[in-house]
């Protein structure tokens, strides 16, 4: 402390007179009230980069408390490890880096922070470093103490600090080219304000994360590096679907919050990209790449070729591996770091990463027979048409004279080793192109091995738990089924091992297609639309359906208006004397004449029919429930679904609609609902 009080009455002896920045009006507060001094409280952050810079983000106040009590526990900081984050990373106190548990992500530098400055380009302030904190902590005490003001500090980086006041203290930048002369750092370039504390700092802390986890669901991306329109990783997006998801607990989940009933749901990524593109098929690919408009051949090479890697043999192996065993080791990883952890797990699927998802849940096999399973696993129907006789086969190689020795000796297909070709799974949906005869199944290793025509031959990996629910956003499940040859899938076809489906898509997602059209072939029908977050449908779209409702009701009024007309312009003209009615004339005229205005309103009775939500029957596949759900598009949307079609598609990571669906069926499987019903 001598020390530091020498260099503080240097520093003060060499700066006697007030700076010219620092005149009489600047001094705001009453300094009879300075002699008063309170310790800092600090608050933990970390640094990110991002944008290519580097950016301190504050640790919510739960972690930060626990950071630092751990620091002042007085154990010693070496070797202390401080999980953070939910259980995300790990704070090694020591080393002051912050590491990811799950993924692999760059460790992030971790500071006791106290003391702050505006930074150069924006209004986020940057924490100075832990030892010159303690100066200028120590340096601010003296004054306070002995109210002894326009203290000036030089920072380890030359820079100038000038304490006038407690609410004035300023930052000053080093000069260009002042220490090539060697000459000592001087007042000039625009001061930046300096602030003690973090409370008198404008940053958002956000309150922690409930300890309990109820629920824990593997998310797994789509083609390319990136997740959205800012160019975000997987992990990124998963942070904010995550913290979407507990802001929707606060608000639609509140009574079973208050009631201790649910903590929790925790969003895991599972990244394949990585491990696909390290294979060493990016230097092939840049071998013969042609040099010209080179940002969007790299676009093309990291992206969109994943759809053609999913399709070969070698990199689809490899993908459905990496995403299996990613998902195996989080889940035994997840279940060491929380050995209380008594929930389900659920599985999500982005764009292509829901294809991969629907391929590996189509090739599991349930624990409990795997007879019954093989079963199961060949459960959709292909649409093969019908098996030939032996006799249109004979006939076909113009050999039919033989057909009636076969049959007067019994001899049929099977006895000429000629097998009927069976349906293929899901994931292997591929009908052959010439043949008419394949194997009904193949086994390797008494695993599963799916081999088909068009579709490569992939030994999909078991998982290690059950999915309780799949959830796919904007996925081109059912177009990939239908490239593959599947026509129909069977409504009593399920999953081997998860019972829940759903496929949710904006309705602008170029990417996007239905499934429930493939169980039910026969009936047109409406995909589930999701309610609005905050209830009932959005206004543009009641409004749309009200005109629409409208201009129905006006042209069938106008339609019988114009039948009646007509009917009385065409009608035969009465006698002038009238035969006498029998009664049964009488009795009919009246029923002629109330069949009219029925007749007339038949497309206003098919209309109310139409709109009347009628039971469907979507098979066994979501377990009896819709599986089809579309979100509502914005009202700037519906303005031109072109403009916003790249971007319904990556929409999903933010979308409170998509997020609160996926709440709802999670918490409904524990018998939890929400507060109030959407409509």
């Amino acid at each position: 402390m001598s020390s530091v009080q020498s260099q503080q009455e240097q520093l003060s002896q060499s700066d006697p007179s007030p700076s010219p920045n620092s005149c009489s009006s600047f001094e705001l507060i009453d300094m009879d009230a300075g002699s008063l001094y309170e310790p800092v409280s600090p608050h933990w952050f970390y640094c990110k980069i991002i944008d290519s810079k580097e950016t301190w983000i504050p640790f919510n106040s739960e972690d930060s408390q626990q950071l630092e009590e751990a620091y002042s526990s007085g154990k010693g900081c070496n070797g202390r490890v401080v999980p953070t984050d939910g259980g995300r990373y790990d704070v090694h106190l020591g080393e002051r880096m912050r590491y990811a548990v799950y993924w692999d992500e760059l460790a992030s530098e971790v500071r006791r922070c106290t003391w702050f400055y505006k930074g150069d380009k924006d209004n986020k302030y940057v924490p100075y470093s832990e030892s010159f904190s303690q100066v200028l902590e120590e340096t601010y005490m003296l004054a306070v103490t002995l109210d002894e003001w326009k203290k000036k500090l030089e920072s380890p980086n030359r820079e100038i600090i000038i304490l006038h006041n407690p609410k004035l203290m300023v930052h000053y930048q080093p000069v260009a080219g002042s220490d090539d002369w060697g000459s000592t750092p001087t007042e000039q370039g625009r001061p930046r304000t300096v602030k003690r504390g973090v409370e008198n700092i404008s940053v958002d802390i956000h309150c922690g994360e409930p300890l309990q986890i109820d629920h824990l669901v593997f998310v797994v991306h789509g083609i390319g590096p990136a997740c959205d329109l800012r160019f975000r990783s997987i992990v990124q997006c998963v942070n904010d679907f995550r913290s979407v998801s507990l802001n929707l607990l606060q608000t639609h989940f509140k009574k079973a919050q208050e009631n201790q009933q649910i903590g929790r749901v925790e969003f895991l990524p599972v990244n394949w990209h990585s491990p696909l593109h390290s294979t060493g098929v990016d230097v092939d690919l840049q071998r013969i790449t042609l040099p010209s408009i080179n940002r969007l051949r790299h676009f093309t090479n990291d992206t969109i070729l994943d759809v053609f890697f999913y399709n070969s043999p070698t990199y689809c192996q490899t993908i459905v591996d990496t995403v299996a065993s990613e998902m195996n080791r989080i889940y035994t990883l997840f279940l060491q770091r929380n050995p209380d952890f008594k929930g389900g797990v659920s599985i999500a699927g982005h764009s292509l990463g829901s294809l991969i998802l629907f391929d590996i849940l189509t090739n599991q096999k349930d624990s409990l027979g795997d007879i019954d399973s093989e079963k199961d696993s060949l459960n959709i129907v292909m649409d093969q048409g019908d098996t030939p006789t032996l006799e249109e086969d004979l006939k076909k190689l113009q050999l039919s004279e033989f057909f009636d020795i076969f049959e007067k000796e019994k001899v049929d297909k099977e006895a000429l080793g000629i097998k009927r070709p069976a349906p293929q799974p899901a994931s292997g949906a591929n009908i052959p192109k010439e043949s008419e005869f394949c194997s009904s199944s193949n086994t390797r290793n008494g695993d599963y091995l799916d081999v088909g025509i068009g579709q490569v031959s992939v030994k999909y990996p078991r998982l290690i738990y059950k999915p309780e629910i799949f959830f796919a956003f904007g996925s081109p499940i059912g177009m990939f089924l239908t490239v593959r040859g599947l026509k129909r899938i069977d409504p009593n076809y399920r999953f081997p091992t998860c019972k829940g489906f759903f496929n949710i898509y904006h309705p602008f997602d170029p990417v996007a297609y239905r499934i429930e059209p493939m169980v039910v072939p026969g009936v047109e029908f409406e995909p589930m639309l999701i309610p609005h977050h905050k209830g009932r449908k959005r206004m543009h779209l009641e409004l749309r359906e009200g005109l629409t409702r409208m201009s129905m009701d006006l042209k069938n009024n106008l339609l019988g208006s114009l039948r009646m007309a007509w009917k009385s312009f065409t009608r035969a003209p009465y006698p002038a004397l009238q035969a006498s009615e029998t009664p049964e004339e009488t009795e009919a005229e009246p029923e002629s004449t109330s069949e009219k205005p029925s007749d007339v309103n038949t497309e206003e009775t098919s209309v109310a029919v139409k709109e009347e939500v009628l039971p469907i029957n979507v098979g066994m596949l979501n377990g009896g429930q819709r599986i089809d759900y579309v979100l509502q598009e914005k009202p700037i949307e519906s303005f031109n679904e072109y403009l916003f079609a790249l971007q319904s598609h990556l929409c999903y990571w933010e979308s409170e609609d998509t997020v609160l669906l996926v709440l709802k069926e999670i918490y409904q499987t524990q018998g939890i609902f929400l507060d109030q019903p959407l409509q």
